[in-house]
């Protein structure tokens, strides 16, 4: 659309079903944010009129902590935190982009080599270049982006990116690709452009919305499960705490998750732990004490016991029994602390912002709610269900 006609129609309620279902009540603050992101993308780009508006969430992970990257289940659901991209698409083949608060840059749409600078440009070129893959190019466009998903938080701002991104593209592909796809092709940018490890179940939960259930045991087709749930009438809210530590250096910390994981389903000639019968890991951790690292066989264990827990989790739901749900979640999270082991980085153990975060929401709470470490852990943020 034009953007006098954008105008027009923020202004008036041609907009406000969608940014309810988008934001919930507070549909007054999301249309200021709204002209202010058009505002802003005309001084940036003065010489474009016609716009288009594009929405990725952030995601939050309700159930099954770092189970996808070794083909298990997940339940996780988008928030109503997002990225806003104000974009104007053009034949320059370039990609312009200007991020709220961080310098802009541009990537050649033909120059799609991975650098693995883990920038945001280097995720861009990994998008454009998924979709190339996939027999579709984009001409180029430029866009301005501001965000509410918090950077280094665990709420995946790096899959929202991506998922923008790809959204856009796809949104000019004459044959269009699907929500798993588009899941896919970020997943390609941050593993191959970005040089971070990770599973599919950030950028499925980013581009599928709402709240599903994810069984990664065929990664190329994911088995989608949708899940109604309304804490609201349920009587709580889910609070996301942002304990001011940041993602941005744990890449490490991340990536021994997946390589510890490995050691385990390697000793048992298979790629994956899902693909190892979880009978015979447990018969032979006496062989394993000796020859693996501990925590690999704590890790492996959690993974079992995790992806069976997303199940019960998801079943719960499904029957409405929201005290079973709480109750599996509140074992996810003592795994993740005992097993999994993933609340702080042992390179920087005097830094736990995480524990500390849990320690004064239990204290908080006491047995009204729960609290749980958040998504890939370490840093970032905490998970809470608090009674309204």
């Amino acid at each position: 659309m034009d953007i006098n006609t954008f105008f027009n129609k923020i202004d008036s309620s041609f907009f406000d079903s969608q940014l309810y279902t988008l934001y919930g009540e507070d549909i007054k603050k999301q249309k200021t944010r709204y002209k202010n992101a058009v505002l802003n993308f005309t001084k940036l780009y003065p010489n474009r009129s016609q716009i288009s508006l594009f929405s990725s969430p952030g995601r939050t992970e309700v159930c099954g902590n770092h189970t996808d990257h070794q083909h298990g289940c997940v339940l996780a659901g988008s928030v109503n935190l997002d990225m806003l991209a104000v974009v104007s698409f053009h034949n320059d083949g370039v990609v312009r982009v200007k991020s709220d608060g961080y310098d802009s840059f541009e990537v050649s749409c033909d120059n799609l080599i991975p650098d693995k600078t883990q920038t945001t440009a280097s995720l861009v070129k990994g998008v454009l270049a998924g979709f190339r893959e996939r027999g579709i190019t984009s001409s180029g466009f430029d866009m301005y982006v501001t965000s509410d998903v918090l950077s280094g938080s665990g709420l995946s701002s790096s899959a929202a990116f991506e998922v923008l991104v790809g959204y856009i593209v796809n949104s000019t592909a004459q044959n269009k690709l699907s929500i798993v796809e588009i899941a896919k092709i970020g997943m390609y940018a941050e593993n191959v452009f970005f040089g971070k490890k990770c599973g599919l179940m950030d950028q499925t939960a980013c581009s599928y919305g709402g709240l599903v259930g994810i069984d990664f045991l065929d990664p190329e087709n994911p088995k989608i499960t949708k899940v109604d749930l309304d804490l609201k009438t349920l009587g709580y809210a889910l609070c996301i705490t942002d304990t001011k530590s940041s993602h941005a250096d744990l890449n490490d910390d991340f990536a021994a998750i997946i390589d510890e994981m490995k050691e385990v389903s390697h000793a048992f000639g298979k790629e994956y732990l899902e693909d190892v019968c979880e009978a015979e890991f447990l018969s032979q951790i006496p062989k394993l004490y000796n020859t693996l690292s501990h925590r690999a066989i704590l890790r492996a264990t959690h993974y079992f016991d995790e992806t069976r827990r997303v199940k019960a989790a998801t079943s719960a739901l499904i029957k409405h029994d929201f005290k079973e749900f709480l109750n599996v979640v509140s074992q996810s999270a003592h795994s993740s602390e005992t097993l999994l082991q993933n609340l702080y980085s042992i390179s920087t153990p005097q830094s736990q912002a995480i524990p500390l975060a849990l320690t004064i929401s239990r204290k908080f709470l006491l047995d009204s709610g729960l609290s749980r470490v958040h998504g890939g852990g370490f840093a970032g943020t905490v998970q809470a269900y608090v009674p309204l």
